[in-house]
């Protein structure tokens, strides 16, 4: 299977002070939307969110989303998510394969005995931004599904955590090309990454980074830790609180209700993880020395 193109390559006039302007190349990321169906039990379809993604992982993403959105709790509720390309031929109604694989349109369909709350689906969304939730009044609104985490055992030290911003960096391929991608990514207690996903939404990359594992039914994830490369929003800790992950690194700084929302459920948050230091906003029993 071809792989998504996740990059672009653009002509453009770079300008120095005091110099000639000269013609050159640069590399952009990949900015699409991303149209995420639900599969009904009729052999119909009901549209359930657009996004603005960077294509590739597409299934995580989707997957990831109605799971952090609590819309379904189990990979085994899937049956297929497949994308929906044009179709092509004369009224033949055949299906271009290499179309479908590239398109905007990604469908999930579930088993038919899998019970899905239409009216939740009906409802919109709320608004969200770059950098998180907003419009709700309160948490208990914002949080059905969470459950509060217990202590497990999962630890990390001081000089681990100061460490993964740079891990996470030299990880991120992309961005390397680009420098315009945002990441997130699971770590273990000893620092390793286990799985990256990057994208132009920080949201969408956590998507992908918990669909990911989500497929592979490794959810709750008890035992791992997360590293997000901007700012810690509200929508970021629900999602992790939402796959069980105790503990969340960022390398900017966290919203007012992140903070109140990850105390609430007994997540550790840590913000402005870099330069050797950062700022434990809860959960400090979590980070050993």
């Amino acid at each position: 299977m071809k792989p998504a193109k996740s990059i672009v390559e653009t002509t453009i006039q770079r300008v120095s002070v005091g110099e000639d302007t000269a013609v050159d190349t640069d590399v952009l990321a990949i900015e699409e939307p991303l149209e995420i169906r639900l599969g009904l039990s009729d052999g119909g379809h009901k549209a359930i969110s657009i996004t603005m993604r960077t294509p590739g992982n597409d299934a995580e993403l989707a997957a990831g989303f109605l799971f952090t959105e609590g819309i379904i709790t189990s990979p085994a509720q899937i049956r297929q998510i497949r994308h929906c390309g044009r179709k092509s031929g004369k009224g033949a109604g055949i299906l271009d394969r290499a179309t479908a694989l590239n398109s905007n349109t990604i469908r999930v369909d579930l088993h038919p005995d899998v019970d899905i709350d239409l009216k939740r689906l009906e409802r919109h969304f709320y608004t969200t931004s770059s950098c998180g939730v907003c419009g709700k009044s309160s948490i208990e609104a914002l949080a059905t599904g969470v459950k509060k985490l217990l202590p497990n055992g999962f630890t990390v030290s001081r000089g681990l955590l100061n460490q993964l911003p740079e891990s996470l960096r030299r990880s991120q391929c992309i961005f390397d090309q680009t420098g315009g991608l945002h990441a997130s990514a699971l770590f273990t207690a000893d620092g390793t990454l286990d799985i990256l996903r990057e994208d132009v939404g920080r949201h969408n990359a956590l998507d992908k980074v918990i669909g990911g594992k989500f497929l592979a039914d490794e959810v709750p994830l008890s035992k791992r830790g997360l590293v997000v490369s901007g700012r810690a929003s509200f929508e970021l800790v629900q999602k992790a609180l939402m796959a069980g992950i105790p503990i969340m690194a960022a390398v900017g700084a966290p919203s007012s209700l992140a903070v109140e929302l990850a105390r609430e459920f007994g997540m550790t948050l840590a913000g402005f993880v870099r330069d050797g230091r950062f700022n434990v906003y809860c959960g400090v029993e979590r980070v050993s020395n």
